[in-house]
């Protein structure tokens, strides 16, 4: 039968399987070598006292990387605005120019209106504003067209406009339209001295802690104090002139086109330390992009509707105002010995980052880098002894042969002459064991039995295992 034919190759990749194998079970254990040089001491000392001032001043001071940590309390908001103030025309107090009035996180305060007055449904002209409502004639203007920019229905006319000697279309809307008999009012010249209560109270459900921003006093302290950084942090009334101040904005040009600012309120909490050490944190800015000419400033439209001899009426208003929007961040940590341990074993881990990047720049720019790597790296292959105990095999992992057997006494002479068997027992098992391992031992450093040396066993370690 014709022997099977391999594929090339085969043997190849079978040995190359095999040797991974076989080093998929090596063990490897670091050396220790110590190198006499000063610069690369430097060098490695340097980095650990880097590695160790990041992690016990940045990770441990800075950070409290020892802390459980909970961001994003619970939180709520409460807000009141107290003032009045006058208009051209009259004057207004809360209800009218704080919207919505429910107290929450947003609200605004009105600082100027357009008013529309007497608006009711019928035919008029189109603003002049809206794109293709100016007109020379009805053919112009098609019936039954609806710009969604505009503000009605066309009627397919072409009439004069509220003033000037232009022409719109005509539309079938809340007459006049807005831009048409709209008139301006400021109410921002004591809108200044409007006063903001901001009751804010936070929770902390992994650690049940709760905390608020007013004192727990029982006088009323709270109707003749105002907000001090330093003197009354737990007083959170604030004039609307000092929040403006804060955002470094100027409150005249902020009144007149409207704008969104922000109170952010920050509750940064070591509840390793006191509840008293827990306090608020005010910042206030601006949030609306004022420097986008086409979406800058702030305003909203709302109407008042009522009768006029049976027909309904209403009175549009185009409200240009502060928004505030209240803002409640925080995050509070308290010591726990999980994240204490990740970080501990992380930090002495680190630290050798600088063995190795000394032993990169040994390997690699040092004048004696060959000798280095082969002190550095060695490779031990365990003896496979069948008939050796334990001791020995651990002897040679280590470097050291096992002790030399007792030497036997030679026979004396027997009977007859016939020689007598060894005295001790142990000679004549010692002897043969010694015989059958030393060829052993030779051949594997390349001679054959038969040139055997006949001497006496010499010992290679005087000390044998008595070192270990």
């Amino acid at each position: 039968m014709a022997a099977e034919h391999k594929p090339p190759g085969t043997g190849v990749a079978r040995r190359l399987a095999r040797s991974c194998w076989s080093a998929f079970w090596d063990y490897e254990t670091p050396k220790v070598i110590v190198v006499k040089n000063r610069h690369l001491g430097v060098v490695y000392r340097a980095v650990q006292l880097l590695i160790l001032l990041y992690f016990v001043w940045y990770v441990f001071i800075v950070q409290k990387s020892y802390q459980d940590r909970e961001t994003g309390p619970e939180s709520s908001i409460i807000t009141k605005v107290k003032g009045i103030s006058t208009s051209e025309h009259k004057v207004w107090d809360v209800e009218e120019y704080v919207k919505p009035p429910e107290g929450g996180s947003v609200f605004s305060i009105i600082t100027r209106i357009e008013v529309t007055p007497a608006q009711a449904l019928g035919n008029c002209p189109e603003s002049i504003r809206v794109s293709n409502a100016s007109c020379d004639s009805d053919e112009d203007c098609v019936a039954g067209e609806l710009d969604m920019l505009g503000n009605g229905l066309r009627t397919g006319r072409c009439v004069p406009y509220y003033y000037g000697s232009s022409k719109t279309c005509e539309v079938s809307a809340w007459c006049p339209v807005e831009d048409g008999a709209s008139v301006s009012q400021f109410l921002g010249r004591m809108a200044p001295n409007f006063t903001i209560l901001i009751k804010n109270s936070i929770h902390y459900p992994k650690f049940r802690f709760s905390k608020g921003n007013i004192a727990n006093r029982k006088d009323d302290y709270l109707r003749h104090c105002t907000f001090d950084e330093v003197s009354d942090l737990y007083c959170p009334i604030f004039k609307l002139g000092f929040i403006v101040e804060q955002a470094r904005e100027n409150f005249s040009e902020l009144a007149h086109k409207g704008g969104v600012i922000g109170i952010i309120i920050n509750w940064d909490c070591d509840l390793d330390l006191s509840a008293s050490k827990c306090n608020p944190k005010y910042s206030f800015r601006r949030l609306d992009p004022k420097h986008i000419p086409a979406s800058s400033g702030y305003n909203f439209r709302f109407a008042k509707y009522y009768q006029v001899n049976g027909t309904t009426t209403r009175t549009l208003i185009k409200a240009y105002g502060i928004r505030i929007d209240v803002i409640v961040h925080g995050q509070a940590g308290k010591f726990s010995l999980i994240p204490t341990i990740i970080n501990l074993a992380t930090a002495l881990t680190s630290i050798g980052v600088g063995s190795f990047l000394c032993d990169w720049i040994l390997l690699t720019f040092m004048n004696k880098n060959k000798v280095y790597s082969h002190k550095k790296f060695d490779k031990v292959c365990t003896p496979r002894h069948t008939k050796a105990s334990w001791p020995v095999t651990l002897a040679l992992i280590l470097g050291q042969a096992p002790p030399p057997a007792p030497p036997c006494p030679p026979p004396g002479p027997g009977i007859a002459g016939h020689p007598t068997p060894h005295s001790q027992p142990h000679c004549l098992s010692a002897c043969s064991k010694q015989m059958v391992d030393s060829p052993d031992l030779i051949v594997g450093q390349g001679l054959s039995a038969s040139e055997l040396p006949h001497q006496e066993p010499t010992p290679v370690d005087p000390k044998g295992l008595a070192q270990l």
